[in-house]
C-alpha cells in the first residue's frame, strides 16, 4: 500500500529519508488533498528504472521478433548444436 503524506511533513527530513530507505517504494505527498510530489530513496528510483529499462527491451525485442525475424523451434536449434558440437 503506498505510503501518503502531507507536504507540511517534509519539515522532518530525517524520518522521511529513513521510511523511503525503509519502505523501499515511493512516498506520495500531497499539497491542499491533491497529489504533488513523489519521493523516494536513491535504490528504488533506480530499481525502478533499471527495470523499466529492461520492460522496454523485451517490449522492443517482441517487436522486432514479430515484425523481422523468423522464430527457431528449440528442438531443432539444440539438434544442430549437438552435431556441432558433439559431431
Amino acid at each position: 500500500m503506498p505510503q501518503i503524506m502531507p507536504i507540511k511533513e517534509l519539515r522532518n527530513t530525517n524520518d522521511i529519508s529513513d521510511l523511503c530507505h525503509a519502505r523501499r517504494e515511493p512516498i506520495f505527498i500531497t499539497k491542499n488533498g491533491y497529489g504533488d510530489l513523489v519521493l523516494m530513496s536513491i535504490e528504488t528510483y533506480e530499481n525502478i528504472t533499471e527495470n523499466a529499462r529492461i520492460d522496454s527491451a523485451i517490449a522492443d525485442y517482441e517487436q522486432h521478433m514479430v515484425n523481422e525475424e523468423e522464430l527457431l523451434d528449440v528442438k531443432d536449434v539444440l539438434a544442430s548444436a549437438r552435431r556441432k558440437h558433439l559431431g
